[in-house]
């Protein structure tokens, strides 16, 4: 498979990974499933790390890649400024691109995952804070009832910063792998296996 192939199958892998982590963070603003103030939404849903990271900027990538296969890659042969060469080595940049847009997606769901969601708690004084600031509910779930309102927001919260956590993580390799991809398209080429084929085909016609 050629390198330009290869990326094209790299950037439709990433769609639905994109479309996940946007969902996820959009239902975050809904915790519980419910729908509240803004100022009882966790700080962190409002860093935008499915959004912006895992969603908007893994639009370049993404469109990059499958652009890759697209190159008139024959067109350069015999000329060592190869156009597909330049375009696999332009790809490890935008590679780079999704790699941070990523990696500040698992930031953000690692850091809210260890503090864990805002809620309501309080035996006595009931307010408003984070109740699992040291991370210890992900380990003993009987914890999950000191939060009162929203309903179920524990496991709401955690469910979809893990999921988030885990596509970036995904999104990550996949952009690494990119990156060994170009590298290997611009120093071997991606073009002679296409124009072998042209040449012989021109043979053939004469």
């Amino acid at each position: 498979m050629c390198s330009g192939s290869f990326a094209k199958c790299l950037g439709i892998t990433l769609i639905p990974l994109m479309i996940i982590c946007v969902l996820c963070n959009i239902l975050l603003f809904f915790p519980g499933g419910k729908t509240v103030e803004s100022e009882h939404i966790s700080k962190q849903v409002w860093y935008f790390g499915g959004i912006l990271g895992s969603g908007v900027l893994m639009i370049f990538p993404v469109l990059v890649f499958m652009g890759l296969k697209n190159n008139d890659c024959c067109g350069c042969c015999g000329n060592e400024s190869c156009g597909q060469r330049f375009a696999m080595l332009s790809s490890i940049l935008f590679a780079a691109v999704g790699v941070l847009g990523a990696g500040y997606s698992v930031i953000v769901s690692s850091v809210s995952i260890n503090e864990g969601p805002l809620c309501l708690f309080g035996e006595v004084n009931e307010t408003w804070g984070y109740p699992f600031s040291n991370g210890d509910y992900l380990s003993d779930k009987s914890l999950w009832t000191t939060c009162k309102e929203p309903a179920n927001v524990v496991s709401w919260h955690l469910s979809l910063f893990c999921v988030l956590l885990v596509m970036g993580l995904i999104q990550i390799a996949l952009c690494a792998v990119q990156v060994v991809n170009g590298l290997l398209g611009a120093l071997c080429g991606d073009c002679c296996g296409c124009c072998g084929v042209s040449i012989q085909s021109d043979r053939r016609k004469t």
